[in-house]
């Protein structure tokens, strides 16, 4: 017996734009500048360009067995023919599989990418935003015996990637080395912390209508050498997770 099954019919992809070049320069340099001002996409050394009538987001990362930086693109803004000036951000679910994420004008797109908190380009939408308030400093927090950590001058509870930055010391890209985690949109949260603040381990967990599913573990370490370094761990590693 065959069923008879109507798929849904895809949707068409927006038409894009063709751009002049002033008019390419002009979105460009809005990209740039709103890369510029966000202290989370300068740290991760977040770039964009423009190749053949489109706009990539890009994160230069080094290679260690060369001396060269490579580029993984993050995501792509396509130019719309309507609505007029608005531009289509796009991330990569695998290789060549575009989704769409938002439309909008060049300064809000990238303000959404600096800002994402589901973790589609990063995850350290939190932190940027506390950033961005408090003048790139790092604020007091205080952490209390089930490792909640809050602000010590407004009381509004932290991000768990919050509190690494400001409380613990970790580095903006060390926080971000769990991107498997944060690309399922995992959201993390501190478990356990030592008694001399230099290892901490953070959990990582899907929300389902089953309920809450834990799906990874990155322990922060604070090295010898005085550097942070963050070893994810799978849950098929460790029995005691």
């Amino acid at each position: 017996m065959r069923w008879n099954r109507r798929w849904p019919e895809k949707k068409p992809r927006p038409k894009a734009r063709p751009l002049s070049k002033v008019q390419r320069d002009v979105i460009l340099s809005k990209l740039l500048n709103g890369i510029e001002s966000s202290p989370v996409l300068t740290a991760l050394n977040i770039r964009a360009r423009a190749l053949r009538g489109l706009f990539y987001i890009e994160q230069l990362w080094q290679d260690g067995s060369r001396d060269e930086l490579e580029a993984v693109v993050i995501g792509r803004l396509t130019p719309l023919v309507a609505p007029k000036g608005r531009l289509l951000l796009e991330a990569e679910k695998s290789n060549g599989n575009w989704y769409e994420v938002k439309t909008g004008f060049a300064k809000s797109l990238i303000d959404h990418v600096a800002n994402d908190t589901k973790g589609t380009f990063h995850g350290l939408g939190t932190l940027n935003k506390s950033l961005a308030s408090g003048g790139n400093q790092r604020l007091p927090i205080k952490i209390d015996k089930e490792f909640n950590f809050t602000y010590e001058s407004t009381g509004e509870t932290c991000s768990a990637q919050e509190a690494l930055y400001h409380f613990f010391g970790v580095p903006i890209p060390v926080i971000a080395e769990p991107s498997g985690w944060y690309m399922y949109h995992r959201t993390p949260w501190i478990t356990e912390v030592s008694d001399d603040l230099r290892s901490v381990l953070v959990r990582f967990a899907s929300n389902t209508i089953y309920g809450t599913i834990f799906r990874g573990t990155c322990l922060y370490t604070n090295m010898h050498d005085n550097k942070w370094g963050a070893y994810p761990i799978r849950p098929n590693q460790s029995e005691n997770q």
